[in-house]
């Protein structure tokens, strides 16, 4: 099902804006038996939906391309819905707040943004192998006086708030002495920014693949810093928490399927990249590129990686990008649905 980008000027996002003091948004082990949310409800294993909301984003969603779903839960009595593509994560989260979506994969930025502005529909049902960085960088044309991180500042700079790109930015700056408030942002969609960067509109992009690597073949460019060591979560699979309780087997079916086509993908980037070129409209060689530099595999959650996110949300709360301290437990399950929705295969 094809619905339009919904705006970064509505719902939730709209209310974290209002808290920015700069303009911004305003605002291994198991994972049983460490993460327990003793107020939710408890559920056995099953499902009672006969329709599953998938959602997929601009960048491309190799679940989607490889329809290797749909034959898990044709069997099962269940149709599967697309909905999308969402130009980023933040887009994603508004449409599964509102019932639109069951389940999405986004960076680990949009989640606890969501959480700032007092969602709690959204919970965290993955997470995602993290990548070495290269997918992704702080940008300027290879002609730009602009030569290092510490020449940002007061430059405006494109991307996508409450993504990704929100933490690389935040988190590059801080290790040269400045901060978000410290440069003008111009918040756009990753389309868009591409665009206006390609436009020679905004002279600073903070970019990631497909995207990145479309522009790293048409126009000489300077990367100034790349996620490694800064993106090291690799995001997260998200669900929507009613249906997640009342849909624990599909769930799981759901997080098998995508890492078992997330192992595969992982081995055969050249079959990726032909299997995304007639949905992304780019060259195989392009395409090819994005395969290598991302992963595709899920990975449990577990008391680590939850840790890791409390420090991302910290960081935010730091910095006052984010209005309140939260508590990315308040965004887990209990331990008996985590039991049933996590597939033995992920480690």
């Amino acid at each position: 099902m094809k619905i339009p980008f919904f705006s970064q000027r509505r719902t939730f996002f709209k209310r974290i804006i209002q808290y920015s003091t700069v303009g911004l948004f305003a605002l291994s082990t198991p994972l049983v038996g460490g993460l327990v949310q003793s107020t939710q409800a408890q559920s056995k294993p099953g499902f009672t939906s006969k329709v599953i909301n998938l959602a997929y984003q601009t960048s491309g969603d190799i679940v989607k391309v490889r329809k290797v779903v749909e034959p898990r839960f044709q069997a099962l009595g269940v149709k599967v819905n697309w909905v999308g593509p969402f130009p980023a994560g933040p887009q994603l989260i508004e449409a599964m707040n509102a019932g639109k979506v069951d389940i999405g994969n986004v960076g680990e930025t949009p989640p606890i943004f969501s959480q700032a502005a007092g969602i709690t529909e959204v919970i965290y049902i993955a997470g995602r192998t993290p990548s070495r960085g290269e997918n992704q960088g702080i940008v300027v044309r290879a002609n730009s006086p602009i030569k290092k991180v510490a020449d940002l500042k007061g430059k405006k700079i494109a991307f996508q708030r409450g993504s990704n790109a929100h933490y690389l930015l935040a988190k590059a700056l801080q290790e040269v002495g400045l901060k978000i408030s410290d440069v003008q942002v111009v918040g756009l969609t990753p389309s868009e920014a591409r665009d206006a960067f390609i436009q020679n509109k905004v002279e600073v992009w903070v970019a990631s693949d497909p995207f990145l690597a479309l522009v790293e073949k048409i126009i000489p460019i300077r990367n100034l810093r790349n996620a490694a060591r800064i993106n090291t979560l690799g995001g997260f699979y998200l669900g929507r928490r009613a249906f997640v309780n009342q849909n624990p087997e599909l769930v799981r079916v759901f997080l098998e399927e995508a890492d078992k086509v997330g192992e595969w993908a992982e081995k055969n980037p050249t079959e990726v990249a032909k299997a995304f070129a007639p949905e992304l409209k780019l060259e195989v060689t392009v395409l090819e590129k994005v395969a290598r530099r991302r992963t595709f595999r899920l990975r449990r959650l577990s008391p680590s990686i939850i840790t890791e996110q409390q420090k991302v949300a910290d960081f935010y709360f730091q910095e006052k990008i984010i209005p309140r301290k939260i508590n990315i437990r308040d965004a887990l399950l209990s331990t008996q649905i985590y039991e049933a929705i996590t597939p033995k295969r992920l480690k």
